[in-house]
């Protein structure tokens, strides 16, 4: 049997961005129809809430004041260009460089599923809520976390050298 690297990346790539896009995409679709725009479900008294917001903005609502048509369109482009940016680097990462082709992978099923609300809707759904005492976290989704997850270990590899020259026992 032939062993061959770019179809096993090219699994690994599917699988991770396919299952960001579905949980995301399921997630938000039950927000929609459990939870009114701007409704509360406590899920944790001290730290948690689910909250159906529409978020314009960027990622965890930054710049979510931006109500013009033009302003959205950027968001949108922005993130269309975004998705563009990571499949290039995806196309272009070793077969062999694993932690880097699971981090673009998470990053490309979250831009996407952030997109494809961005196409449908014209905003974001977004309905995680985080907080402690007066400390609140900006509402987010699963494509955010996917985000900033792959985000984090791509910036893990980079200051890590030691993590950069890990190997799997079989390539992908």
């Amino acid at each position: 049997m032939i062993y061959n690297q770019p179809t096993r990346k090219l699994a690994v790539v599917l699988l991770i961005s396919l299952g960001v896009f579905a949980c995301d995409q399921v997630t938000k679709d039950l927000v929609k129809t459990g939870l009114r725009h701007g409704e509360v479900k406590t899920v944790a008294q001290c730290c948690f809430n689910l909250v159906h917001v529409h978020n314009t903005g960027a990622a965890f609502s930054l710049f979510s004041d931006v109500r013009s048509y033009w302003g959205r369109m950027a968001f949108t482009l922005f993130s269309l260009l975004a998705v563009g940016v990571v499949f290039y680097y995806l196309f272009a990462t070793p077969a062999g460089a694993t932690l880097q082709v699971i981090a673009l992978a998470a990053i490309l099923g979250g831009a996407v599923g952030n997109l494809l609300d961005r196409f449908r809707y014209g905003y974001v759904v977004d309905f995680i809520h985080l907080h402690y005492t007066r400390f609140h976290w900006h509402i987010f989704n699963v494509a955010d976390i996917a985000i900033t997850v792959g985000v984090a270990l791509l910036i893990l590899r980079m200051i890590t050298p030691r993590l950069a020259r890990l190997q799997p026992p079989v390539p992908l």
